[in-house]
């Protein structure tokens, strides 16, 4: 009999117990938990089976499990979790009531299940081996130790992951090759909203890992799940006063060395989880983070040619200084009610500050003359090459920007659940969650220009490298004189001000009916989400005569090239507040940038399910049916301008739009344990990601040259239907050997789409605009591959070695218009591209070491290439070059209480660079590069 068919007789042979016998009568229940033999952790995940009954499950958070309805009698318990030897006891079960049962894995002289990399290695890996889904779990050990400085660059170990990088320092998370907006993040069960105004996705460098226990990333959906990812759903989870059986309280003090900057900053934190009766208690903690770092950049754009030089129209050179806060909090409360019910409170608050002062060189060369020599290109700014006649002019700016942003998020949740004997049971939840990002008073730029025109300028600019070398072999002193550049205008962003707020509220019940063949679960729900997002922009534009930039020079921190004169700091800021009167408002410009941008958006999205799950010791199977029904309110503004002889004058016009559709949503997990160390799985569904509300609402950005930037309230949503097969195997030490294809059909994609021609759009007349619209299908393929051991069959000190490997191919492949679009209603021509965001290999690696009280962690991670941004034709796309960044990190616990650290991260000095392939050549987009960081500090557990 094959085993295809085996499954099948299960499952049938189940639903018939139901149908045609009454189920037996069961005389009590057998409660207990699962903890680490020291005493000191409750072990999540673990697998608990009564093998006489075939009855399977797997311990909650607190360490628990529960088989109620069990026959009175003589059983044997069989416990197993990656890492530990299997346990099995004897327990007896009464007629009536319920029976306790402690377990007890490991040895009690050994915390290999408490602290360090075994520790979150069994841990992570338990959970996986668990879970009812295709997921991958990263989580801290006993005493509150996470891999990494934010839960971006902590998913980065994960297979499938790729982390996008800003400045250095990993911000968006895409998954299996898919951009960040296709990806659905939450708090403590509670979806975040995003902070800045124009995406959906969430920037997870605002979080801190110090305040996180676990991170997990779902990567196939069931029933009760939300439906609106097709990339993965990464759930991150707060501490809770009952995941360790005795009280935990940390701190750490932490100081960072970076060495572009040459400034030493300091990092704290403390967590504590406690229970203050054995069925209440409190667990919260709060971390804090000042770094300062630099970064050296380098912008080109605008690429052309002629009949000597390929070169760009605009060069960037940018010198950062920057300063990022980041303060987490959270805290949270557990209560047991009586024997069957768990309730819990938790709130989350995250503020990230960052000021950040940019002070740029800008060559305008599009008027200039420019002659090629080799991979040489000289710009003139009249007739001095070859004779010719022509008249030129070189434009330079020379620009400050002191901005300063503010982001905030956090969220408050009550919930709990119900186990009642009978097999009934319930969860529920109700929550408010916010996310903003603001602005005022930022000068963003402050422009100082001067025009070369006939004053025998030449400027030579070597691109044989990624870093463009500037030399100014002409009238170098007139260049760089300060007084000669006059304050073009100030930029001043009185406010910029995005908020996403979102209330919801869950509930899921269901039953549990216990049978012969295994266990079948009947489930119902529904949840109801109420969003609404807001962005509101004023921003002022001001100048006046006889300001130069010798009223506020400074000196640059730059390292690539020489840039002086530059601003300083805060010199712009300090002269306008002290000299505001002497500003002249352009209330045309201001009025015009201001009313463009704002926008509302509500999304309403009600959702109910139902599912039915069958499970015993061997097979696993989740199958039913989401239905979600989504309402969107938009409103944006038309702003239409009107030129006469003597004037030019606009007006403003609120514009609204509707949207209502609702979807579907089948879905079916199988999970299969053909051996007891080997799990399969088998996973098809349906999902959606509904379009950024940015792009659905009615705006536009227009310029002075018409050239627009719309939201498209026609907009559709992503309609996926996604498959995965896996296999899991996991030795019988600390480890696991992993396998994975998926395949996802993805329709309406969105994509930008440049329009060259004039026409209008919103009411908007235009000459060239960009407007998001749906394309046709993309396809998306995929394996991923892993493998994590614990070496410790080996002699000796060679036993502390571990090593954790995964790697993901990703073919996803779409069809976007190709080449510029002249009738958004008549698109015919399409060209197949890479998606978005899509790296084809990624690898990550870890060799760690782990004897005594010491631990060695030497990771590296690589990505290949990816398509950042779609050009007008393939040659003007953007791509990411391959990134590959080592880091190493190593602690020494000097006794059950203190613990020091160091950390050097980005040991190799990895750069950033984009580039397009104009002329068949890669064209500079731009280059930065951060240099290292180092970390050092203490822990202490008390």
């Amino acid at each position: 009999m094959n085993r295809t068919f085996r499954t099948a007789l299960v499952i049938g042979s189940a639903l018939s117990a139901i149908i045609a016998a009454p189920q037996a009568m069961a005389a009590g229940t057998l409660d207990g938990s699962v903890v680490d033999a020291t005493g000191t952790r409750a072990l999540q995940a673990a697998q608990v089976t009564i093998l006489e009954l075939g009855r399977t499950t797997s311990t909650e958070r607190d360490g628990s499990f529960r088989f109620p309805e069990v026959p009175a009698g003589t059983y044997t318990l069989e416990v197993r979790y990656v890492g530990a030897p299997t346990e099995t006891i004897t327990v007896t079960v009464p007629e009536t009531g319920t029976v306790q049962q402690t377990v007890a894995l490991g040895s009690a002289d050994d915390s290999i299940l408490v602290v360090g990399q075994l520790a979150n290695q069994a841990s992570a890996l338990s959970r996986k081996k668990a879970a009812d889904t295709v997921s991958d779990v990263l989580t801290r050990d006993a005493i509150g130790q996470f891999p990494d400085q934010n839960v971006a660059e902590s998913l980065r170990r994960l297979p499938g992951i790729n982390v996008l990088n800003d400045q250095g320092e990993g911000r968006f998370v895409a998954v299996r090759g898919l951009d960040p907006n296709l990806n659905a993040t939450s708090l403590n069960g509670v979806r975040l909203p995003a902070p800045e105004s124009d995406v959906r996705q969430v920037a997870l460098d605002v979080i801190s890992s110090d305040i996180i226990e676990s991170i997990t990333v779902k990567k196939s959906l069931t029933p009760d799940m939300d439906a609106d990812t097709i990339g993965a759903s990464i759930e991150i989870e707060t501490t809770s006063a009952f995941d360790r059986e005795e009280a935990l309280y940390t701190a750490r003090v932490e100081g960072s060395y970076n060495e572009l900057s040459n400034e030493l900053t300091p990092k704290g934190s403390f967590d504590f989880a406690t229970r203050v009766t054995e069925d209440f208690g409190v667990s919260g903690g709060i971390s804090y983070y000042r770094r300062f770092f630099e970064t050296d950049n380098v912008e080109a754009d605008d690429w052309t040619d002629n009949d000597s030089a390929i070169y760009p129209e605009e060069i960037q050179y940018r010198d950062y200084d920057v300063e990022r806060t980041r303060i987490s909090g959270t805290l949270g409360a557990d209560f047991r009610v009586g024997e069957t019910t768990e309730l819990y409170a938790r709130g989350v608050w995250s503020q990230f500050d960052d000021q950040e002062y940019r002070r740029r060189l800008i060559l305008k060369v599009e008027d200039a003359l420019a002659v090629g020599n080799g991979s040489t290109v000289s710009l003139y700014d009249g007739p001095q090459a070859q004779g010719d006649d022509g008249e030129y002019e070189l434009g330079v700016e020379r620009d400050g920007k002191d901005r300063f942003e503010r982001q905030r998020i956090w969220n408050v949740v009550v919930g709990g659940k119900t186990q009642l004997d009978s097999g009934w049971f319930a969860e529920y939840s109700a929550s408010y969650a916010r996310s903003s990002e603001k602005e005022d008073g930022s000068i963003d730029p402050a422009v100082f220009a001067r025009d070369f025109s006939g004053d025998s300028q030449r400027i030579d600019i070597d691109f044989a490298g990624r870093v463009p070398t500037l030399d100014i072999a002409g009238n170098g002193r007139t260049f760089r004189d300060p007084s000669g550049y006059e304050l073009d205008e100030i930029e001043y962003t009185a406010l910029s001000d995005s908020v996403d707020d979102e209330y919801a509220v869950t509930f899921d019940g269901g039953k549990d009916f216990f049978l012969d063949a295994g266990t079948l679960t009947l489930q119902g729900g529904f949840k109801g989400r109420w969003r609404e997002k807001r962005y509101d922009f004023d921003v002022e534009f001001w100048e006046t005569d006889g300001f130069t930039l010798a009223d506020v020079l400074g000196v640059s921190t730059y390292r690539l090239a020489a840039i002086d004169p530059v601003p300083n700091y805060d010199g712009v800021r300090r002269f306008f507040d002290a000299n505001r009167d002497a500003f002249e408002l352009n209330e045309f410009d201001s009025g015009v940038d201001s009313a463009l941008e704002d926008y509302t958006a509500s999304e309403d999205i009600l959702a109910g399910y139902g599912l039915a799950r069958f499970e015993n010791s061997a097979l696993t199977v989740i199958g039913g049916v989401r239905y979600e029904h989504t309402s969107n309110d938009l409103a944006g503004n038309l702003v239409t301008i009107t030129e006469t002889e003597d004037d030019e004058f606009f007006t403003v016009t609120p514009q609204t739009a509707e949207k209502d559709y609702g979807f579907w949503l089948p879905s079916v997990n199988v999970r299969y344990e053909a051996a007891p160390d080997l799990i399969l799985r088998a996973a098809g569904y349906r999902s959606l990601v509904r379009p950024g509300l940015f792009q659905l609402a009615p705006h536009v950005e227009l310029n002075e040259d018409d050239e627009a930037a719309f939201g498209n309230p026609d907009l559709e949503p992503y309609e996926a239907w996604n498959g995965d097969l896996t296999a899991e195997y996991y030795m019988s030490s600390n480890g696991a050997i992993t396998a994975a294809v998926f395949y996802k059909d993805v329709s309406n994609y969105i994509a930008e789409v440049d329009v060259d021609e004039p026409g209008v759009f919103l009411g908007t007349a235009f000459e060239e605009a960009t407007i998001p619209i749906n394309g046709e299908s993309a396809e998306i393929f995929g394996v991923e591959l892993g493998v994590s051991q614990a070496l410790d069959f080996l002699p000796g000190l060679l036993s502390g070695f571990l090593v954790q490997a995964n790697y993901t191919y990703t073919d996803a492949t779409g069809r976007v218009p190709d080449g510029d679009v002249t009738d958004l209603s008549s698109v015919t021509d399409y060209r197949e591209i890479t998606l978005p965001a899509t790296s084809k290999h990624t690898l990550n690696g870890v060799l760690g070491y782990e004897k005594g009280p010491v631990s060695i962690r030497l990771s590296g991670t690589y990505r290949d290439r990816y398509l950042d941004e779609l050009g007008g034709d393939p040659e003007e796309d953007r791509y990411v070059d391959d990134h590959f960044q080592l880091d190493l990190s190593a602690r020494l616990r000097l006794n059950e209480q203190v613990q020091l650290y160091y950390e050097w991260v980005n040991i190799n000095d990895a750069k950033y660079f984009a580039y397009n392939n104009y002329g068949g050549q890669r064209n500079l987009l731009q280059y930065e590069e951060y240099s290292w960081t180092m970390k050092f500090g203490a822990r202490l557990n008390f």
